[in-house]
């Protein structure tokens, strides 16, 4: 029979743990501030914000951990998706590929992030890889969904949410910066 060893038990700490609920809600909450463009299903949102600020200051496991955690909330029902959703079929619909692409692409961000506590290095990271990721799930999905060509998809599910999207990159990597300075006080 397997034993849990100490390492094991004391894998994550409370504090970690903390920061973890602290992240599910700030999705759950971040998921709330959004709003429709009329030309797309996609709706600008803070989420992605949030998503970036938990990929910097946790670690990918628990980052992954986060992500499945708010993902389970919305598919047992709990309106935490972008916009007060839920429900199963949202993975589904066209814009449930950015939600499935959110599970390889913040890890990685948090993967790639770096030992260091760096502004420039966070901002690129999520500019050079956890924004392209998240396009690639909703593209994939919109052109599935709606049937559409990938210059159709792109128009309609990235074009226009580039330049808010690296704004929102900025500003999880600053807040991502002094948050981690603080909690190695």
């Amino acid at each position: 029979m397997y034993r849990l060893s100490t390492s094991d038990r004391r894998r994550w700490s409370t504090g970690d743990m903390t920061k973890m609920a602290l992240c599910v809600a700030l999705l759950c909450v971040t998921a709330y501030i959004s709003f429709p463009l009329p030309f797309t299903p996609g709706m600008v949102t803070a989420l992605t914000l949030a998503l970036n600020l938990s990929a910097f200051i946790l670690t990918p496991g628990q980052t992954l951990t986060v992500i499945l955690v708010w993902i389970l909330l919305g598919c047992a029902g709990l309106p935490v998706f972008v916009g007060g959703t839920a429900g199963f079929g949202r993975l589904f619909g066209p814009t449930g590929g950015f939600i499935l692409a959110f599970l390889p692409a913040y890890p990685l961000v948090s993967l790639l992030k770096g030992q260091g506590n760096s502004f420039r290095r966070y901002l690129a990271v999520a500019c050079l890889v956890g924004i392209p990721l998240t396009y690639l799930g909703g593209l994939l999905s919109m052109m599935l969904v709606m049937e559409i060509n990938l210059g159709e998809a792109f128009i309609i599910a990235a074009l226009p949410y580039i330049p808010g999207d690296i704004g929102k990159a900025a500003c999880a990597a600053y807040l991502g910066v002094r948050l981690n300075r603080s909690f190695s006080r």
